[in-house]
């Protein structure tokens, strides 16, 4: 995302103008715009003329429309974002109070404005919502999937990225390969096949450019994992080596990014266990996507000794704040994304004030985790927040509060 004019306020009101260049900015756009706000963009809308011979005409034309947000509608596979409210600037074609619904598109500006106001009118532009916005802007223009991953099996593939927020489906692959049978050829002229079309969908996934006297031939390659029950992925691998020796020379600058790793099945949800196997973690070491992972992987190890330095849920993540138990000398507060989209303002301030809490007064670490990866699913299993504590807190016995 490029940032083309920022002017945000010390009480936290203002606008900020964007360019989404990537598929991805179109996620963390979904994550700023919030109802309430006032967007404006450009829009495509038909606009019907009756003659005064009393015949009707119809065309499409250009619109700058500025709305007032009431929801968003967010298609993760697709990277599309549709916007919906109320129109707030009045135009030859349209009125103030009618409903529309912009598409953002990329590589074309889009403003956004927040209020600061009262708990029922807007958040402003919160600390969450400022990084949120850091995150989305590109400034050094290399943001890219830190990892691909095709995980499959006989006569199907999924093609994922794994970026830095969000893990997407690209491309699904699926072919009818006939059954193995002594002494026929069918089976393996139907792997090879479903091998060759894997492949040429993965390299245009990739943008990987097979001409060797291309600008793009030494650039590094994202690590490749090719994952599979049984032999699947290894065969997988091996039909890629045998094209970069024979036919595509240029396959040789995939070859050392590939790792074949096991799965239970060819299916996305086996991405989780492919992303926990211990080659998979040591080529990811140094990404954001690793470094989410091992920090749950550390409070699931707490919660499973129970030392009581881990807790998890809204009202015991709240206590131990509040007994300084999530501050200086190792706590750290863990909290989904997913919290900050709430529709009630309320809601999202209340995550907001202990989030700042713990970052500003406490002295505490805070890590905000995508629900759109792996590790944020497992933490929006556990309410979506967490802390690892500094010392052991006491536990309250909240279900008689509730029942006094």
């Amino acid at each position: 995302m490029r940032l083309i004019k920022n002017r945000i306020e010390h009480d936290g009101s203002g606008t900020v103008t964007l360019c989404p260049e990537e598929p991805e900015d179109m996620w963390h756009a979904y994550n700023l715009i919030r109802p309430s706000d006032v967007l404006r963009a450009s829009a495509i809308r038909r606009v019907t003329t009756v003659q005064d011979t009393g015949s009707t005409s119809s065309a499409r034309v250009h619109l700058n429309l500025v709305i007032r947000v009431k929801s968003l509608d967010f298609d993760p596979q697709s990277s599309q974002l549709h916007v919906s409210g109320q129109i707030i600037n009045e135009t030859p074609h349209t009125k103030i109070g009618q409903f529309h619904t912009l598409d953002l598109e990329l590589n074309r500006n889009f403003t956004l404005e927040k209020d600061a106001g009262a708990d029922d009118e807007g958040t402003g532009w919160d600390s969450i919502a400022v990084e949120a916005l850091k995150d989305a802007v590109d400034e050094g223009g290399k943001r890219r999937a830190e990892a691909v991953a095709v995980v499959m099996q006989e006569g199907l593939a999924h093609i994922c990225f794994i970026g830095q927020f969000q893990t997407i489906l690209k491309q699904k692959v699926e072919m009818s390969v006939p059954r193995k049978r002594h002494g026929g050829g069918d089976h393996d002229k139907g792997m090879n096949k479903f091998f060759k079309v894997t492949l040429e969908t993965l390299l245009r996934q990739m943008e990987f450019n097979i001409s060797l006297t291309s600008g793009s031939a030494n650039e590094p390659v994202r690590p490749v994992l090719l994952a599979s029950p049984g032999f699947v992925a290894a065969g997988f691998q091996k039909y890629i080596q045998t094209e970069a020796s024979t036919t595509t020379p240029a396959l040789k600058r995939l070859l050392p990014s590939v790792v074949v790793v096991h799965s239970a099945s060819g299916y996305t949800n086996s991405l989780s266990e492919v992303l926990q196997s211990p080659a998979v973690k040591n080529i990811l070491a140094d990404t954001k996507y690793a470094r989410e992972t091992k920090l749950m992987d550390d409070f699931l190890e707490q919660l499973r000794k129970e030392t009581n330095k881990a807790t998890y849920g809204p009202r015991e993540v709240e206590s131990a704040v509040d007994q300084g138990a999530v501050g200086r000398g190792g706590g750290v507060l863990i909290i989904s994304n997913r919290l900050f989209r709430s529709q009630n303002v309320g809601e999202r301030k209340r995550w907001v004030a202990l989030v700042d809490r713990v970052r500003d007064v406490e002295g505490g670490e805070v890590r905000v985790l995508s629900s759109d990866h792996e590790s944020g699913k497992r933490l929006d299993g556990l309410s979506g927040i967490a802390a690892l504590l500094t010392f052991p807190v006491i536990e309250e016995d909240l279900d008689s509060d509730e029942d006094e």
